[in-house]
């Protein structure tokens, strides 16, 4: 999964970090941390179908547990079943024929009011962020709650180009194609980062003239309950429908449901290949975007504090490495390796781990004890690994922890590309370091990976950049930089990594519309 356009803070900025808050008045931070960690009062949120806030048909609730504290419940959510999954698909049914009719501006004008009541509610959404997921507030849910809003406007403005050809064949033929809407999607979110996925998915299938029934996380429904609250208003009822619930339930029966037309999953590998099999069997469109274990290169011309600050941006540490675009394997020429690493790690040894919701805090909390205990075992198992080397351990620095699921950046150096660790996706702050000599073997170790989903490559020569960025076998390649997905941006995957792509033109076509030949015959 994916990481929204932020970047981390900049080398002065952690080298001063430690010096500033020593200066800062010590009763006006027991007064920030106070209100920071109050948490909103507990309520009740319902499912939007056909236009209505809905329990779930059989009335049963789940509770929402912030990874912040284990033991709170944040929020109460319906779990809704499958008789609930067929009141969202065929409420979406319901609307799809008026909606997909309208004239393209028609649609514009809604997806532009979505983006600007979305803008005015951003911080909102961003403070819900931090509560729901465990994503730092400055560092990502503000970034992600601008991304959803980035990818609202985008959509709005290329809604007119769901256009077709001509077929210049004679006189007496019109030969035409149209473009047209796939019908009802199904959009099953993952937990890492919902309003961006949502993003990538929710205006793209709206601009094209489908309708859609959004699947919330199970462990982080809250934001895309409140992103549909605040812009269902602007859409007509049923064309947006959200349902919470378990995945293996509700999302099991929308994958199945025979009037859903195409399955947009974001999640894991293992998940992702059961969605495409149900899906397939019954001939459904779909599209996978799943997990990565992404090559990160930097050879020695690159050895600069820039690339220094992009490489940190691209080990999605201010995401508790829960990206599957994170640089998770550091490839360092041999010519660099010591020195970049300690760089590297004298960076990572400046953000704080804390509170996500405070201002302060560069990496949040993970999103539940499931995954806590996974990466702990992943730690593990890297230092078991014959020859390891341990160049930062940031679990001796933390200050936080119980009742919150909090994980420090652990980095594995004269690390082997064959290790367990560097083959599988943790999907936590763990980082392996590999020394590499030549371009070739470097190339080939990046490739030498089931995943394919994101590459980073940092050099000052050009011809390197881009035959090396064309020899990785992934479906994106950065060079000279670490950020984020960027509306227009073709995202997605090859190998393991997925199929189908998102957040731009190309995958709003390819993605939410068919083509339909129309020949005339004139006489």
């Amino acid at each position: 999964m994916l990481s929204p356009r932020v970047s981390p803070p900049t080398l002065l900025r952690l080298r001063q970090r430690g010096a500033q808050r020593k200066r800062i008045d010590a009763e006006r931070t027991k007064t920030t941390m106070a209100q920071v960690r109050d948490f909103p009062e507990v309520k009740d949120w319902k499912m939007l179908i056909g236009g209505e806030w809905v329990e779930a048909a059989d009335g049963t609730w789940a509770d929402v547990i912030t990874p912040i504290d284990r033991n709170r419940v944040i929020a109460r959510v319906p779990e809704g079943k499958e008789e609930d999954a067929d009141r969202a698909v065929k409420a979406a049914r319901a609307a799809f024929p008026a909606w997909s009719a309208l004239h393209f501006k028609e649609r514009q004008k809604v997806l532009g009011q979505c983006a600007d009541a979305l803008e005015e509610q951003a911080e909102e959404l961003a403070q819900l962020t931090a509560i729901d997921t465990g994503n730092a507030l400055r560092t990502q849910a503000r970034p992600e709650t601008q991304t959803l809003v980035d990818l609202f406007r985008y959509m709005a403005g290329v809604a007119g180009e769901v256009k077709g050809n001509t077929l210049p064949a004679g006189e007496a033929q019109l030969q035409f194609t149209r473009r047209v809407p796939l019908g009802v999607v199904a959009g099953i979110l993952p937990w890492n980062s919902p309003l961006m996925i949502a993003a990538f998915k929710t205006p793209a299938a709206l601009a094209a003239g489908n309708t859609i029934v959004l699947k919330c996380a199970e462990d982080a429904p809250l934001t895309i309950l409140k992103m549909a609250e605040i812009i269902q208003e602007f859409l007509p009822a049923g064309v947006l429908n959200v349902v919470t619930g378990k995945g293996s339930v509700i999302g099991e029966a929308l994958t199945q449901h025979n009037d859903v037309d195409k399955v947009s999953f974001t999640g894991s590998t293992g998940v992702g290949r059961h969605v495409a099999e149900v899906a397939g069997a019954r001939l459904a469109h779909s599209s996978m975007e799943l997990g990565g274990k992404s090559p990160n290169i930097v050879f020695p011309d690159a050895n600069n504090d820039y690339t220094l600050e992009q490489v940190l941006l691209s080990t999605r540490f201010a995401r508790q490495g829960q990206s599957c675009t994170m640089g998770s394997r550091l490839f360092l020429h041999e010519d660099i390796y010591d020195d970049f690493l300690a760089k590297l790690v004298d960076g990572v040894a400046k953000m704080k781990v804390g509170d996500p919701r405070d201002e302060d805090s560069d990496i949040g909390c993970v999103i539940n004890k499931k995954q806590y205990d996974q990466i702990a075992n992943y730690i593990e198992m890297g230092k078991a690994n014959e020859g390891v080397e341990i160049a930062y351990d940031g679990a001796d620095k933390l200050e936080v922890g119980e009742p919150g699921f909090y994980h420090a950046p652990i980095i594995f150096a004269n690390a082997k590309n064959e290790w367990q660790t560097s083959r599988e996706e943790i999907f936590g702050p763990v980082l392996t370091v590999i020394k590499f000599k030549t371009e070739d073997e470097v190339v080939a170790m990046a490739n030498d990976s089931d995943y394919g989903l994101a590459a980073y490559v940092f050099t000052k020569d050009v011809d390197r950049a881009l035959r090396v960025a064309d020899k990785i076998e992934s479906g994106w390649v950065q060079v000279n930089q670490g950020g984020g997905q960027v509306a227009g941006q073709s995202y997605g995957g090859m190998k393991t990594s997925g199929f189908g792509r998102e957040a731009s033109l190309e995958g709003m076509l390819e993605g939410f519309t068919q083509i339909k030949q129309i020949n005339v015959k004139i006489n």
